[in-house]
């Protein structure tokens, strides 16, 4: 598991502000109390704070993403909403802060130093902040701003004075534990070390820091071992001890090509803008491991030539601490010499000046882009930019404040000298944005009017009409309706459609013939029903001659009232 972490990023999102709140003050006995609406609260901002006690980012690599709280929503009754609470992320003191493009945001390598690193969103104003002598009763407020969202890197760089730097086993970690309280991890084997330890020294009334270095090979600058994860930690050094292993087992090494090695890479790595060179600091050579035998004899051969190179040289034993007095008086030597030269440099360094904004600074730009239907006109900005996150666009009234808001900005005339006419295509803000088709409105672009000097179409009220005027108009409207109302007529009489009443007279026509059909076959059975009456008559007749008038004059009778009978019942039937 990860002890040590000196390079990671964070995923970062602050809190949003708090949207303004719509209210009319309602209260008995107090007509017209007007607008009341409070304020939204602002979101929390992420503030990156340099902690002395803090010594690694270990614990921004397991949990990386941070966020910050909201601001709350304002209130009726002038209640304003409540402020996100910022929150501080405690970082090492020699924390370099950088945005996703790497470009150095700020060097945190001071005790204290504080960064907002995110900041909060804004929050909306209220109706009652928004109303004025011209707008009495704002019926809409403004929306809270989102707060900022994205990523940061964070690079630790160890600020200590001296950086002990050598070949992996060269006994740096044993010659730090041994100069110090620091106990880093110590084994006989190579890069044993995996993260820089610090250690701090006395000697005398001076203190000064130590670094343990991971080890450095032959192409370290060029990423081979350990490489550049660990040569950046030399950066901040004022002095570099060069710790020479003089018991080395492996074959072709030596003390002078082992310094040689180091040398070059670090005459290799890039020092930031500003700062000396490696190679141009103070550097000391420590001969580590002379209680071997075979070491003591080396150091004593090779030291001669090291001190002919310019170097102060040391015979040190990390096991039995001989030659550590007058090396830790020769470093804090060196230490408290650079720390006089940067007192120096840093009284020498300009001022730092914060000059206000001009006040006539617009605070936008406007961008030309070819579209597939004509130029695109892009409006980037601080300010439209902030305004569009606050309007509610469901709200009219908050569209056309939003409206004129840009106009006083002075949008509209930049537009109109960029080449922009009514109905081309405007952007506000990066990417999608919100997009629109832009209107001049009546105090801008007088350059687009075409009417002659002096007038102005758009003011031009439209003409009353006169009394004959209208009595023409009336008239034309008569005309049509007949000419309409007699086109129905000819195509009812062509059959082409009929009127409720004539569909019903037609049904009452069909019903009537279905009854005379069945009053005829009525008819029919009667007179059948006579024949076989008088073929009976008749032959009664035969056998009584006596009755045969008087039976025959009666059954006619009879037939000719029930004939009556029915032509009286069809009658009815019809009616």
């Amino acid at each position: 598991m990860a002890t040590f972490v000196d390079h990671v990023t964070l995923h970062l999102r602050a809190g949003n502000g708090g949207n303004g709140c719509v209210s009319v003050k309602r209260e008995k006995f107090k007509p017209l109390a007007g607008p009341d609406g409070g304020n939204g609260g602002g979101g929390g901002d992420l503030v990156l704070v340099a902690d002395p006690s803090t010594t690694t980012l270990l614990g921004y690599h397991r949990s990386p993403h941070r966020s910050s709280d909201n601001g709350g929503p304002g209130m009726g009754d002038h209640r304003n909403g409540h402020n996100g609470d910022l929150r501080e992320l405690m970082v090492p003191i020699g924390t370099v802060v950088k945005d996703v493009e790497g470009n150095q945001l700020l060097d945190m390598n001071e005790p204290g130093l504080r960064l907002i690193v995110a900041p909060g969103g804004q929050g909306g104003l209220g109706n009652a902040a928004l109303a004025s002598t011209k707008r009495k009763a704002p019926g809409f407020a403004l929306l809270g701003t989102l707060g900022w969202e994205g990523d940061v890197y964070l690079e630790l760089k160890t600020v200590a004075d001296v950086a002990l730097v050598g070949y992996p086993s060269a006994g740096k970690s044993s010659l730090i534990a041994a100069m110090s309280a620091a106990r880093p991890k110590i084994a006989d084997y190579p890069f044993t070390t995996l993260h820089p330890n610090l250690g701090v020294v006395e000697s005398g009334e001076s203190r000064y820091t130590i670094a343990d270095v991971p080890g450095l090979i032959e192409g370290a600058s060029e990423g081979k071992g350990l490489g550049l994860e660990f040569l950046r930690h030399v950066e901040r050094c004022t002095a570099l001890l060069h710790v020479l292993d003089c018991a080395t087992l492996e074959p072709g090494r030596d003390p002078i090509s082992d310094l040689d090695v180091i040398l070059g890479e670090l005459d290799a790595y890039p020092v930031p803008e500003g700062q000396k060179p490696l190679l141009q600091r103070s550097q000391l050579v420590a001969l580590n491991k002379i209680d071997v035998p075979e070491g003591r004899e080396l150091a004593s051969f090779v030291k001669a030539d090291l001190e002919a190179r310019g170097y102060r040289v040391f015979e040190i034993s990390s096991v039995t601490h001989e030659g550590l007095k007058q090396l830790n008086y020769a470093l804090a030597e060196v230490v408290e010499q650079g720390r006089a030269e940067a007192a120096a440099a840093e009284a020498k360094k300009p001022r730092i000046i914060i000059r206000p904004k001009a006040v006539d600074e617009g605070g936008f730009v406007i961008k030309v882009e070819g579209g597939t239907f004509g130029n695109i006109y892009r409006i980037l900005g601080t300010k439209p930019e902030r305004w569009i996150q606050q309007t509610d666009f469901t709200n009219d009234e908050a569209v056309g404040f939003l409206a004129d808001r840009l106009a006083k900005l002075g949008i509209e005339n930049q537009l109109y000298k960029s080449g922009a006419i009514a109905g081309s295509t405007v952007i506000i803000g990066p990417g999608h944005g919100v997009v629109f088709d832009w209107e001049p409105t009546l105090t801008s672009t007088a350059e687009l009017i075409t009417a002659p000097r002096g007038t102005d179409s758009r003011l031009d009220e439209p003409k009353r009409r006169t009394s004959n005027e209208r009595r023409e108009e009336y008239f034309g409207r008569m005309d049509a309706k007949s000419s309409a109302r007699a086109e129905l007529i000819r195509e009812r009489e062509a059959g082409m459609w009929q009127t409720g009443e004539e569909e019903y007279n037609e049904d009452v026509r069909l019903a009537d013939v279905e009854l005379t059909t069945a009053g005829g076959v009525a008819a029919a059975d009667t007179s059948s029903a006579a024949d076989a009456a008088e073929t009976e008559a008749a032959t009664e007749a035969a056998t009584e001659a006596a009755t045969e008038a008087a039976t025959e004059a009666e059954t006619e009778a009879e037939f000719d009232r029930s004939n009556d009978v029915d032509s009286d019942a069809v009658e009815e039937i019809q009616k």
